[in-house]
């Protein structure tokens, strides 16, 4: 098979390529494995392929991105960075976005690669084609592009080449194309800076992360809505909040969550601003960024009360944020009748809101509730039965009417609830004593599809697996829970039949 594509590929530069002899290579490459290419890639000769590639012709181009997708497949990539740099280089100022894709998918093989990256390092037209390529309309193509240099700027010599070189002119020119691009650049800033302080301290020295932040804390409200998203990335790292801290930009987000009741256009930016600080609770200290930006849990309780769906919903995922672990659950106690009142707005949204609210309302809940066997305390179990109870009139059926409801979604985001509490004994006698409850959850015939089957699996391990279960549920519950989860999530009972004398 591999003998027979090389010799229709050299056919195909003999023959000038007519449109039978490339389908008919397409055709055989298909059945040809990987590893007999490897085994001819010495032999291969893409030069013909490539040059056919700038003739104006749909079929052919179509034709031979396929084609050379698979054969370059079968090329180290150091091969390919040495060999074929001019083919690469035309290919990413082709016309064709398919082949900028082909070409980028090569860079990204070779940028991979710790012996081919030099190559590319050291070939300036190169990694300028892939900067430009961020402007394109394509979005494939600019993604590509962003992911090809980030990879580079892992290494030192990477970060030198984009930021100590003519590249950073060509980088601040393509962000002048348009808005959309000039946020692509910033992502790849991000990306970047996310790494190391000295991949940050690149980034800043370069000026478009101080661009970047004056953005974010400008009078335009949705360059503002986008920036902080970028911003929030960077929070993920300890050295990006440090820099953060450092410039002032989280005092200055606190300022303008303070002023946004005068600001008209608040509603624009308020939700990412309000998500950052969740995820700086988090990933610092729940109580420390409670305390020095009191605006922030003020903010999220009014949010809570609004009538605008957004703002809830942003609200709803930032307490469940904030209460995924026992520090967060703490500081939300401390507001004391406040969080109860959230509390009860919470499960009202979570009978009566839409769909989509619905579900961030039953995730919340779960995080709210949840508690690693290790950290059941007694207090913390009190709390966790209090918050459970504020639900709802009768919390325990309304999460079961929701389960029961014909949405899959719906249904595994109820179960979710059931298994963040299903280790707690408050919650098993619960269980235990509502009628039908334990049928229920050894019911297989309910759940009908594969996420459903395995969220009802995930609550039956959690109880089964749980040391006061056998206590509370009684031994032949117990066993019928371990028999479950033996059986695993898709098991399916066996249908008796009965011979009967005669029968056909």
């Amino acid at each position: 098979m591999a003998a027979q594509a090389l010799t229709l590929l050299r056919e195909v530069a003999r023959l000038e390529a007519p449109l039978e002899e490339l389908r008919a290579l397409h055709s055989v490459l298909q059945a040809v494995p990987l590893n007999e290419l490897r085994e001819q890639a010495a032999e291969l000769r893409l030069g013909p392929l490539f040059s056919l590639l700038n003739e104006n012709h749909r079929e052919k181009t179509t034709l031979c991105v396929s084609i050379l997708e698979r054969l370059l497949q079968a090329m180290e990539p150091v091969h390919v960075a040495r060999n074929l740099r001019v083919d690469l280089q035309r290919g990413l100022i082709h016309s064709d976005d398919s082949v900028k894709i082909l070409t980028l998918s090569q860079v990204g093989r070779i940028v991979e690669n710790c012996d081919a990256v030099t190559e590319i390092l050291n070939n300036a037209e190169l990694l300028k084609q892939i900067v430009y390529c961020i402007g394109g309309e394509n979005l494939s193509v600019a993604k590509a592009a962003i992911k090809s240099l980030s990879r580079i700027s892992l290494t030192q010599a990477g970060l030198e080449a984009l930021f100590e070189s003519n590249l950073l002119d060509d980088l601040k020119s393509v962000m002048k194309t348009n808005d959309i691009v000039r946020y692509r650049v910033y992502e790849l800033i991000v990306e970047i800076s996310s790494v190391s302080p000295e991949s940050l301290n690149y980034c800043t020295t370069s000026g478009l992360v101080t661009q970047l932040l004056r953005e974010l804390t400008g009078e335009d409200v949705l360059v503002r809505a986008t920036c902080i998203e970028m911003v929030t990335s960077l929070a993920y790292t300890h050295h990006g909040r440090q820099y953060l801290a450092q410039e002032g930009v989280i005092d200055q987000i606190s300022n303008i969550i303070v002023g946004a009741d005068s600001d008209p256009f608040s509603s624009f930016y308020l939700p990412g601003f309000v998500k950052f600080f969740g995820n700086l609770a988090v990933m610092d200290s729940p109580q420390q960024t409670c305390e020095r930006y009191p605006v922030f849990m003020e903010k999220v309780f009014e949010m809570i009360e609004s009538q605008d769906p957004t703002m809830i919903g942003v609200a709803v995922d930032t307490v469940g944020i904030l209460g995924s672990n026992v520090e967060g659950k703490q500081v939300l106690q401390k507001t004391g009748t406040r969080f109860e009142r959230l509390l009860v707005r919470i499960g009202h949204q979570a009978k009566n809101a839409s769909m989509e609210l619905k579900i961030r309302c039953l995730d919340a809940i779960s995080s709210l509730l949840y508690l690693p066997p290790e950290q059941q305390t007694d207090d913390l179990l009190r709390m966790t039965e209090s918050w459970f109870s504020s639900l709802s009139r009768d919390p325990l059926e309304l999460f079961r009417g929701i389960s029961s409801q014909p949405f899959p979604e719906l249904h595994c985001a109820a179960l979710k609830v059931f298994t963040a509490i299903a280790n707690q004994p408050w919650a098993q006698k619960l269980m235990f004593n509502s009628p039908g409850f334990v049928e229920y959850v050894v019911d297989r015939s309910v759940e009908h599809d594969k996420a459903s089957k395995d969220a009802k699996y995930e609550l039956v391990k959690a109880l089964a697996n749980s040391k006061t279960i056998a206590e509370i549920f009684g031994n032949p519950n117990y066993l019928r829970l371990r028999t479950y989860l033996s059986e695993g999530p898709y098991y399916v009972k066996p249908i008796s039949t009965t011979a009967v004398e005669g029968a056909e």
